[in-house]
């Protein structure tokens, strides 16, 4: 079992930054697959970006094309923590962010069903 919680979102202009965090428990943090969606009222879930461990100290990481350049994911396996700093944020980037663990490393990392485990999520909202 596995239970994350996500915390740093809030209200921001547009063009600025926020940091998300989400931390991680139950199992062995630094080789689960930790991604971030979000979801606009009305929308679909949507892949935001993903890291996997390959090995050793290596992590892939992937990126929805709406956010390359501007969100950086990240991990910190001492904390069971893993980030989502974005920065030049967008009115569309506004919707609620959430945290997902996935068991099995081997599956599609961009996809939702790829994941088991979910946070509740936070909210972000960006003002024009």
């Amino acid at each position: 079992q596995v239970q994350l919680v996500e915390s740093g979102g809030g209200l921001v202009q547009a063009g600025g930054s926020l940091r998300l965090s989400c931390v991680a428990s139950g199992r062995t943090f630094s080789i689960v697959p930790m991604a971030w969606f979000r979801q606009a009222p009305g929308k679909e879930r949507e892949f935001v970006a993903a890291t996997r461990w390959s090995g050793g100290s290596i992590y892939y990481t992937y990126y929805t094309d709406s956010v390359k350049g501007r969100f950086t994911i990240s991990r910190d396996n001492a904390k069971n923590t893993v980030y989502l700093q974005m920065n030049s944020l967008k009115p569309e980037d506004s919707a609620v962010y959430l945290c997902a663990a996935a068991i099995n490393p081997g599956r599609p990392p961009v996809e939702t069903s790829t994941y088991d485990y979910w946070g509740q999520g936070t909210q972000v909202t960006v003002s024009s």
